[in-house]
């Protein structure tokens, strides 16, 4: 993991933008906390405190350069496993990302595409990257799907997108 962040790292310097996907946040702290040595701090689920400095700096390191590249990380972590270790090392992370993207199961067991659990995915900041009148309706969108589960939720957007021929019809389609 070390290798590949410093190889994008360098194309961004030289102005490339870079993807890494990382597939599993989750996999890499463990991998870290089995071989870093003991720090004698340890927190619950038998993760050592000291365990978690590379995976955070790893996903860290995405930025925008003026007058270069970007790198751009995006990495899945593992979650309702049963593992304390898996949920303190998901907590950890949690905050740290611009966006959370949670895919659900049920959704996928009824075959319902794209298995995202609407209601629990978002962007952070997304003020910055919307103008008033889209934020306002997606904020109209967000309220009116908050209190249906994920496959009610995901039924009724892909039954509004079915109506619309793009995003500014369709968010203009919800009534405030």
């Amino acid at each position: 993991a070390g290798i590949v962040l410093e190889k994008a790292k360098r194309m961004v310097e030289c102005g490339h933008d870079v993807v890494i996907f990382l597939d599993s946040i989750t996999r890499l702290a463990r991998a870290y906390n089995t071989v870093s040595p003991a720090s004698g701090k340890v927190l619950s689920g038998g993760v050592d405190a000291n365990a978690l400095h590379k995976p955070k700096r790893f996903f860290g390191a995405a930025r925008n350069i003026e007058n270069g590249g970007s790198l751009t990380i995006i990495a899945t972590a593992l979650i309702d496993t049963g593992s304390k270790m898996d949920e303190v090392i998901f907590e950890e992370f949690k905050g740290t990302g611009n966006m959370e993207l949670q895919l659900d199961r049920m959704l996928s067991n009824k075959r319902i595409f794209p298995a995202v659990n609407i209601t629990a995915s978002s962007t952070r900041r997304d003020d910055l990257l919307q103008d008033k009148m889209t934020l306002d309706r997606m904020w109209i969108l967000r309220k009116f799907l908050s209190d249906m589960n994920p496959i009610e939720a995901m039924n009724e957007v892909k039954s509004k997108l079915e109506n619309t021929a793009n995003n500014e019809e369709f968010l203009l389609s919800m009534n405030s």
